[in-house]
């Protein structure tokens, strides 16, 4: 049987993407290169739109409860965010790794019927009419979710213009001698760069660094123990065991397009971007949440194939100016005094509260205020009455 739509990549972004179709009554499959989820976690937080998206789907209470931190503050550049007040019912950031999130999205994916298939690569597709034909495999829709290197969007011909990294920074899992931090912290510069240690729990820490031996580095470039050592010497630390380590850059690009007949993009296989503010894994989230339940009322023919054009012209420029934050973010974490001048100048004219809704997600889109997100559960449109009348609420709590 041929399956409504395939998805390419079962990281987070794909495994939402693939229950939010299932729940919306798709029959989905997702091809997934990789043998097996690897347990490595390079992102390491939720924000709190994303704390919206998966409290309505009745997903957030069990990642609450394995979380390491909430945190009432974000950041932007380092400057902290105050959270508190920002209208939502998560003002906070949630710590968690990315690997616990994925292990919730694919539980829920396959309770919901969708097929999970490990070790098989998009190999080549090809559109045909109403549909697209993968691996050999017939599908009304192709969805992108393969990662910065998508095979799926270069296949598809669609652009992703930008530009390469200017700087590099390490990231690990480690165990250290002697213990270490027992709290979460925000990321802070300084000094001639950036280090920050996180608990992770069971005695692994998670490392971020940045710094004059990183900015020397190549992206792809091994990560030696000795240099995971002397950033954290900086702090007093000393490594026992590294667990794995890579390493990331503020690579900057935008797919021109997010669909390509009945080819689609989520994700990082449409936007890349330095990781400072915490918004990456959030951003693939709430791509995938939106393409989900408008693919999934369109299959169901409840609405025209155009409200999937519309996929483009809500998520572009949610993501257009989160590459516009990240960049700026960069220019303000440059280790060099006349930049600490700057900072000083740019926290004191600049209104927090905004840049807080900004890095938490919550900036776009009208809002109803107090929905109970649990209304949301079915993945369906509501008609919630207010004391100003009936209001249409879309799948994603959005009034339209």
């Amino acid at each position: 049987m041929s399956p409504d739509v395939i998805v390419a990549g079962a990281g987070p972004t794909g495994l939402m993407l693939a229950g939010e179709l299932a729940l919306g009554g798709a029959d989905v499959v997702v091809l997934e290169r990789l043998t097996a989820r690897t347990g490595q976690s390079r992102a390491l937080n939720l924000q709190p739109r994303s704390a919206e998206v998966l409290a309505s789907r009745g997903l957030l209470d069990d990642l609450l409860a394995v979380a390491p931190a909430r945190l009432p503050r974000g950041h932007f550049a380092g400057i902290p965010l105050d959270y508190a007040r920002l209208p939502t019912p998560y003002p906070y950031q949630i710590g968690i790794p990315q690997a616990r999130v994925e292990e919730r999205l694919a539980d829920w994916s396959l309770s919901l019927g969708v097929q999970i298939r490990y070790g098989v690569g998009v190999e080549a597709f090809t559109e045909v009419a109403g549909g697209v034909t993968v691996n050999g495999m017939r599908a009304r829709f192709l969805v992108g979710c393969d990662g910065a290197r998508s095979t799926v969007r270069r296949r598809s011909g669609i652009g992703f213009p930008g530009r390469d990294g200017r700087m590099c920074a390490l990231v690990a899992d480690v165990t250290l001698a002697g213990g270490g931090p027992t709290e979460w912290t925000l990321p802070a510069p300084e000094g001639d760069g950036l280090l920050t240690v996180l608990p992770l729990g069971d005695g692994v820490f998670r490392v971020l660094a940045a710094g004059p031996a990183q900015m020397a580095a190549g992206k792809d470039d091994p990560v030696p123990a000795g240099e995971i050592a002397a950033a954290l010497a900086r702090n007093g630390l000393t490594p026992a065991e590294v667990r794995w380590a890579g390493r990331f850059t503020d690579a900057s690009r935008q797919a021109a397009h997010y669909r390509a007949g009945n080819v689609f993009l989520a994700g990082d296989a449409a936007h890349i971007h330095s990781p400072a503010g915490g918004q990456g894994l959030n951003l693939g989230l709430q791509d995938a949440f939106t393409l989900g339940w408008m693919m999934a009322e369109v299959l169901r023919g409840e609405s025209p194939g155009s409200l999937l054009d519309t996929y483009h012209q809500e998520r572009h420029p949610v993501a257009a100016r989160v590459l516009q934050s990240t960049r700026a973010q960069g220019v303000l974490l440059v280790p060099d005094d006349d930049v600490t001048a700057l900072r000083e100048v740019f926290t004191e004219l600049v209104d927090t509260r905004a840049l807080a809704m900004r890095v938490a997600g919550l900036d776009y889109g009208r809002r109803l205020p107090g929905l109970d997100l649990s209304l949301l559960t079915d993945g369906r449109r509501h008609v919630v009455d207010t004391p100003d009348g009936p209001v249409n609420v879309r799948p994603d709590g959005f009034i339209g």
